[in-house]
């Protein structure tokens, strides 16, 4: 079967450091860091008292006031990151057949933000069910996706994967699939998340996974380091514009770079720890470079999930390390969680911008807040601590792991 070339013509983001595409990468490049203590709810009696929020975000400055009730926060930043996304890629021609016009958009958890509060207040009721109108369809985690193909009027495939953190990297792959086999001409792909609430930082918290460095929040995201205690919540999202190579000449679309392979596997190991040996992690990296028909030489940049947890972090290198073999010394890694925090089911999406971005301009971003060197970690390796560093980078692999086992992986290179 022939299999059509997928090229990447638009981008947009909010995040915890910068609300636009540009700024996120500028972020990036500077080594920003989006922690700051928590202002959505009173911490005092949390164990985590921090976390990556958007900053300065004004829902009524992208949304009437009747619509901002209608979507939970996570519903909202998708919007806003798809609508930058869509206007970058100029795919609002209405000679555009929007029946060949997608919508992938995933989330690992959906509104919990409305979810809690309608919860709350029917506890604190009097047991009449008074609940919103809008509760469900502000909940459900597909409904972002609805929302954007509603507003831009797209009837391609429409919906959402659900992976925890693994999510957006597979809204890739399928947009990806889903266009090479000649399902669609175009899919407005990613994520978006905003579970820094009450319930989701103490739950979180009850599982031992996040850090409580609130003394220094600033560098409490810090990938392999020594002394790293656990990832930092963060929410955003952020979506790309996957079309068909053809298609997007003709219409004259400007080319940021093509998705050159995806793969999914499973752990089948533990609920929520990795395989210690990167077993699930190492075979998504080998599913996705012969998806991409590439050999481990032709990467030269791996973002890695890199939570800046004690046992996620080693194990991706550990896989790493198996499935490059000597290149991979050759590699830049960074994770660019040190920055943003970690976005759960946003977080493969905006990850891909920020390796698209390093395969378009030759610059990969750092793992920022490293101290310490850990013993247990390979120290030729380069994992691009502190500051961005510049190098051709013609292809670039994006890793994405969840709890449950979910292993998702995308590569993007460059356009010729």
């Amino acid at each position: 079967m022939h299999l059509r070339r997928v090229v990447i013509t638009g981008i947009g983001a909010i995040t915890p450091i910068g609300n636009t595409a540009s700024e996120f990468w500028s972020g990036l490049l500077n080594g920003k860091s989006g922690a700051a203590p928590i202002t959505r709810f009173d911490t005092t009696k949390f164990k985590t008292r921090f976390a990556c929020e958007v900053k300065n975000f004004d829902p009524l400055n992208f949304f009437e006031k009747k619509d901002v009730k209608r979507f939970d926060r996570y519903a909202q930043f998708a919007m806003v990151a798809a609508s930058e996304a869509i206007a970058d890629a100029g795919i609002t021609d209405e000679k555009l057949n929007k029946d060949r016009i997608g919508v992938i958009w995933a989330s690992g958890i959906g509104g919990l933000e409305i979810f809690e509060e309608e919860v709350v207040q029917f506890a604190l009721g009097d047991g009449t069910p008074r609940f919103n109108p809008f509760f469900i369809p502000k909940m459900i985690a597909d409904i972002a996706a609805g929302q954007i193909s509603m507003k831009f009027g797209f009837k391609g495939p429409n919906y959402a994967p659900v992976a925890a953190c693994a999510s957006s990297n597979i809204a890739l792959a399928n947009a990806f699939d889903l266009i090479r086999l000649g399902k669609a001409d175009v899919i407005v792909a990613g994520g978006s998340e905003a579970a820094i609430t009450r319930g989701g930082v103490g739950g979180f918290n009850s599982m031992k996974a996040m850090s409580e460095r609130n003394d220094a929040p600033e560098t409490a995201s810090r990938p392999y380091d020594k002394d790293r205690d656990g990832f930092v919540m963060g929410e955003g999202g952020a979506g790309l514009i996957l079309e068909e190579l053809e298609h997007a000449l003709a219409r004259g679309a400007k080319i940021y770079g093509e998705i050159a392979g995806s793969g999914l596997s499973a752990d089948a190991y533990h609920l929520t720890a990795p395989h210690p040996e990167g077993e699930g992690a190492a075979r998504v990296m080998q599913y996705t470079l012969a998806d991409a028909g590439l050999k481990p030489e032709d990467i030269d940049y791996v973002n890695t999930h890199g939570t800046s947890t004690p046992l996620g972090d080693n194990a991706e290198l550990i896989a790493i390390k198996k499935v490059f073999g000597e290149q991979a010394y050759n590699l830049n890694i960074s994770a660019t969680k040190s920055m943003t925090g970690h976005l759960l089911g946003g977080a493969g999406a905006v990850e891909a911008i920020a390796s698209l971005l390093a395969v378009q301009n030759d610059i990969v971003p750092p793992t920022i807040n490293h101290f310490t060197d850990d013993p247990e970690i390979d120290s030729k390796l380069n994992l691009t601590f502190n500051q961005a560093q510049k190098r051709t980078v013609r292809a670039a692999l994006s890793n994405t792991f969840g709890f449950g086992g979910h292993n998702a992986a995308v590569i993007i290179k460059k356009y010729v």
